[in-house]
């Protein structure tokens, strides 16, 4: 495989990713893969390095699988607990990364539930000098970039396996339904897949998918990219010849802000289940980026059908695509050279 260029230090959105840097990223968690189907999963390309989960907010696969990516590169790692550290005491959250910046962090993985929190982060590291990379691992109602690069690689690898790449994305209709409003998933997917050349397709009802969504975020776009992006508030023609279905987690504390009526007829009218997506390609396939809500965003029976569903793969790919990411704001480059 021949070196990709890569020039980013940090990454915090995908809103100005081209294809070319896309693609980097799937060949490079290619070649993860490839390792972590070893009996020995481990390479020593970061070894010597320090890898600082800081997580201000409650999560179990994203640092469980940073954590995992980061020790089969054989870093070091150091996870952080707002519940036992000195933010109880007064200390901000800058001053907190600069303590594990003077322990010797080459690079943080940052989760917030407030949004530019790990751009603050990576504008104070560049500021200093350090040459500390950062990694948005999701903030507020912003982006949550590597779930839509694993969600994006798993995509590939279900159409073409033996050479996944993001040229077979090209004019395949993906439907993305639930909570667009309040994801950061989706937004991150939406500029990663219109950048790849999908045609995304948007379903929820009015209150968590505001008149005029898809416009007002294909004008946000820095890049001048084509961005099909399509609107609906009614579930049958998002998934009209879908070839995929990438279903979000209906956030029960919606209920409390009257933004549904209930839980039951969310499912009722926007629920993705084994009839509903036979308005599909027949060779449809699944997606949920987890939790899942068992019976309201999906039915158990379409979550667990091992031909159509693509949930477990996600997990799997999860840690090959934040090994490449790790890898390469350390490295700079692709995966020429690398040892196993």
């Amino acid at each position: 495989m021949n070196n990709a260029p890569w020039n980013r230090r940090h990454v915090i959105s995908l809103a100005d990713f081209t294809a070319a840097e896309l693609e980097t990223v799937m060949q490079t968690a290619v070649s993860f893969r490839e390792v972590l189907s070893r009996r020995t999963k481990k390479v020593p390309a970061l070894q010597g390095l320090v890898v600082t989960n800081l997580f201000f907010e409650p999560s179990t696969r994203t640092r469980s699988s940073f954590e995992l990516a980061a020790k089969r590169l054989s870093a070091d790692v150091l996870n952080f607990a707002p519940g036992t550290s000195s933010l109880t005491k007064g200390e901000t959250i800058l001053d907190t990364a600069k303590t594990y910046l003077a322990m010797g962090t080459n690079l943080m993985v940052i989760r917030h539930g407030e949004s530019g929190v790990p751009d603050a982060i990576a504008a104070e590291m560049d500021r200093l000098q350090t040459g500390v990379g950062v990694l948005n691992a999701g903030d507020g109602l912003h982006e949550h970039p590597s779930q839509a690069l694993l969600d994006l690689f798993t995509l590939c690898m279900a159409l073409d396996p033996e050479n996944p790449s993001i040229a077979s994305l090209k004019g395949k209709k993906i439907a993305i339904v639930g909570d667009i409003l309040h994801s950061r998933v989706a937004r991150s997917n939406l500029w990663s897949l219109s950048a790849a050349g999908a045609e995304v397709h948007l379903a929820a009802p009015p209150t968590l998918l505001p008149p005029g969504f898809a416009e007002a975020f294909v004008a946000l776009s820095p890049i001048d990219i084509p961005r099909p992006i399509v609107q609906h508030w009614a579930l049958e023609p998002a998934l009209a010849d879908a070839d995929f279905v990438m279903t979000l987690r209906l956030q029960k504390e919606r209920m409390a802000q009257h933004l549904l009526p209930s839980l039951r007829e969310y499912h009722q009218q926007f629920g993705v289940t084994c009839d509903r997506i036979a308005y599909c390609q027949p060779q449809v396939k699944v997606l949920h980026p987890g939790p899942v809500n068992r019976g309201v965003e999906i039915s158990s029976e379409l979550m667990d059908d091992p031909h159509r569903s693509l949930i477990s793969d996600q997990v799997t790919n999860g840690v090959a695509v934040r090994m490449a990411l790790l890898y390469l704001i350390s490295v700079g480059h692709g995966t020429d050279g690398l040892e196993g």
